[in-house]
């Protein structure tokens, strides 16, 4: 259309700011100059938030992705994203323009209403999980969540057995563990214990994926796009857990001794037991 956008003074401190109106999976973005002139915009940072206030900048290969912008002010230029944006409020802030003009431009923003379910944790509650018997695979085991939270230390997840058998995952001072303990080191001398950490300044306020996929004697722990691949020994194929599931705290404190014991403060999205949609289950009572 005609016109766009045109900030009155051409400095680095300038940006557009959209509204979405609700959570939005953004897929692409694509942009122009001001309609008619000289003014356009050469590269770009995209920044990204839910609330308007706290904000994160699109990366791309873990680095901060500088789009490239126009060379006039009519070719549309048009960006599908690595990693679709889960986001409320956008934000392009541009970094170089037209030296023989001024900041100008027009935008788009494709994609689609952004569905999830979320649930908020008090640092006092948590979610119970009980799982069906007749569902149980003992050999594969799928958990995925989203959490978001400025608490630095917290239990997000807790599984326990008769044994002291046990696998935790754990906020501390914002880095996430997963921590698997097979109690009777007599029974399993070697691997009694594995503790992995990924990930850092996970208190942000933003959200943050965790995938465990325990698969016979291969587990694999995601965080973000980040993966810990753990292949143990022959005895770890099976932990002897109860069918019980327990998400932001222990609901049974105490047995676990080594843990903080601190339940988790904040957000969980769209939390997936081998494909069962734990929120949803919850909603319903």
């Amino acid at each position: 259309g005609a016109g766009g956008w045109s900030p009155l003074v051409s400095n680095k401190y300038q940006w557009l700011q959209i509204d979405l109106g609700e959570r939005t999976e953004i897929t692409a973005v694509a942009t122009q100059g001001g309609y008619g002139s000289s003014d356009w915009v050469t590269s770009y940072l995209l920044m990204f938030s839910d609330s308007g206030r706290n904000w994160k900048q699109y990366r791309q290969e873990e680095s901060i992705w500088a789009f490239s912008g126009n060379t006039n002010a009519d070719s549309v230029v048009y960006y599908k994203l690595q990693h679709s944006i889960k986001a409320r409020f956008l934000r392009f802030v541009p970094l170089d323009w037209n030296p023989n003009g001024r900041i100008g431009m027009r935008i788009e923003v494709y994609g689609c209403t952004y569905r999830s379910e979320v649930v908020g944790f008090d640092g006092k509650s948590c979610l119970i999980y009980t799982l069906n018997k007749k569902l149980i695979n003992a050999l594969k085991d799928v958990i995925s969540l989203k959490f978001k939270t400025m608490q630095s230390d917290g239990i997000l997840l807790h599984r326990e057995g008769q044994n002291g058998d046990h696998i935790t995952v754990e906020l501390t001072k914002g880095k996430l563990s997963l921590l698997i303990n097979l109690g009777d080191t007599k029974t399993h001398p070697s691997n009694a214990q594995i503790n992995i950490t990924l990930g850092s300044l996970l208190d942000d306020q933003h959200w943050h994926s965790v995938l465990i996929e325990h698969f016979s004697n291969q587990v694999n722990f995601t965080v973000d796009k980040h993966t810990h691949h753990f292949h143990a020994k022959g005895e770890f194929s099976y932990l002897d857990l109860d069918y019980e599931l327990s998400f932001g705290g222990i609901s049974v404190p105490g047995k676990s001794g080594t843990l903080s014991r601190r339940n988790f403060h904040g957000c969980f999205e769209n939390i997936y037991y081998n494909g069962v949609n734990i929120i949803d289950l919850a909603r319903k009572r």
